[in-house]
């Protein structure tokens, strides 16, 4: 039982985002006992993973952590991160650890860190697959040992744990792989003795900082208040407020179900949770529960692919802008043939897509019959194929086409707008999500690396 709420400063959505000094300072005011962000996520795609990169610069990941650095120094509290470096591969952990040693030193601070690693050995995944404990999720079936081997690198998304674990030995600051969004801003609490449900759910809800707000871009973080009874949330922003429906709202955030979550050895069940005002821009939230399941971490491995060359062209054609959908599939066509007769290539060979931004480039899909024509567009083409070189040649072989394609052939050619020179751009290798599976685990600590040091 807590003697005390627990305040938890969430500083933003992901580090690098644009921490605010003044919004730090704030929840240090109110007392706040832990810093606590994730600083990345699956969302921009598996090339973060596969290369060991930050999708963010360095310079403005050095300026959210010094900020943290320095406020976790003055008021003696830890500091919490978690997914570093983007994908929280041992590259990327390492990344941002040589941001805080190079930090450290400017600051003149001497913290003890704890680092977590949860790069995957790929041995020990087979051995773990040829047992069965290691679960495909949908859409995908059983895992592959092949599918293993072809990925550059493999994470275990952490779930608390392996926080608590380096809480207990008195660090400073904490900085995970790849984790959970809501494993890292739960896991204080939960050391603490706060009651798993509130914990949980208080975690989702601050996820993405300021999102859960009134005003989500008026603001960077919230402040998290969690007692035995439930939570409290509030902007970190003096000038931002959170109602029930903000905060309830954030359940269905990257979330198919709006009342379970399922996380590293259970579910979280809102079903019966309760949004109550309690203030101007507080909002207290009670009836969250935590149901306990057999204990899995989810494995993300991010592989290279075929590779791609693209080019760009804009159109102001009415004709052309008249009949976009016509234009796709004749040009599509068109440029398929001229690569199998002019390279001798197979159409299992390669790829050709057309993407028609200002039409439907997003969506790829047919807009209904009498859609008023754009004003111009612009039509990305990109050539996949097994080697770069192969890409580019079937670029090169579509240029003429894809630069003076009619949509009457009976007219003379018209000439559309080539955004570059040279016009084909080779973008090289694609990135790909190999593995979309859960391992099965007695020990929540089995697959994780921890490495203390002290400054």
């Amino acid at each position: 039982m807590l003697t005390k709420p627990i305040k938890i400063i969430v500083p933003a959505g992901s580090l690098g985002a644009g921490v605010r000094e003044e919004e730090i300072e704030y929840g240090l005011s109110q007392g706040a006992n832990v810093i606590a962000t994730d600083a990345g996520s699956t969302d921009s795609g598996a090339a973060y993973l596969a290369l060991g990169i930050s999708k963010n610069n360095r310079g403005s990941v050095k300026r959210d952590l010094t900020i943290l650095m320095k406020a976790s120094m003055s008021a003696k509290i830890p500091l919490i991160i978690g997914t570093c470096g983007q994908a929280g591969g041992d590259k990327n952990v390492n990344w941002t650890k040589e941001i805080v040693i190079e930090i450290a030193k400017e600051i003149n601070f001497t913290p003890k860190i704890a680092v977590l690693y949860s790069e995957q050995d790929k041995d020990v995944l087979k051995q773990k697959n040829d047992v069965g404990a290691i679960t495909p999720l949908p859409p995908l079936g059983a895992l592959n040992n092949d599918s293993i081997d072809v990925c550059e690198h493999i994470v275990a998304a952490m779930g608390v744990e392996p926080y608590t674990s380096a809480l207990e030995s008195g660090v400073d600051i904490i900085l995970g792989g790849r984790t959970t969004d809501t494993a890292v801003i739960a896991s204080y609490a939960l050391w603490k003795g706060a009651p798993w449900g509130p914990s949980w759910h208080a975690a989702k809800i601050a996820e993405c900082g300021a999102q859960c707000c009134v005003s989500p871009t008026n603001g960077a973080g919230v402040l998290l208040s969690i007692d035995n009874d439930g939570f409290e949330v509030e902007p970190l922003n003096v000038e931002n407020q959170c109602s029930p429906d903000s905060v309830s709202a954030h359940m269905l955030y990257e979330n198919s179900n709006p009342f379970e979550l399922i996380e590293p050895g259970g579910i979280l069940d809102v079903t019966d949770a309760k949004y109550v005002q309690v203030d101007d821009r507080t909002v207290k939230v009670t009836g969250s529960v935590w149901k306990e399941m057999p204990y899995t971490l989810k494995l993300e491995g991010a592989a290279i692919g075929r590779y791609q060359t693209i080019m760009l062209i804009g159109i102001q054609d009415p004709e052309v802008l008249g009949r976009l959908d016509e234009f796709h599939d004749k040009l599509l066509y068109t440029l398929n043939e001229r690569v199998v007769k002019t390279m001798g290539l197979s159409p299992d060979d390669f790829d050709i897509s057309l993407r028609i931004y200002g039409w439907n480039g997003v969506s790829g899909e047919k807009l209904p019959e009498n859609t008023p024509a754009p004003r111009e567009v612009g039509i990305l083409f990109v050539a996949t194929a097994e080697t770069q070189e192969i890409a580019s040649q079937v670029a090169k072989a579509c240029n003429p086409y894809f630069f003076h394609f009619p949509i009457n052939l009976d007219e003379e050619l018209p000439s559309y707008g080539f955004a570059f020179s040279p016009a084909d751009i080779d973008r090289g290798p694609v990135y790909e999500f190999q593995l979309n599976h859960v391992v099965s685990l007695d020990d929540p600590l089995e697959l994780v690396r921890i490495k203390l040091l002290q400054l």
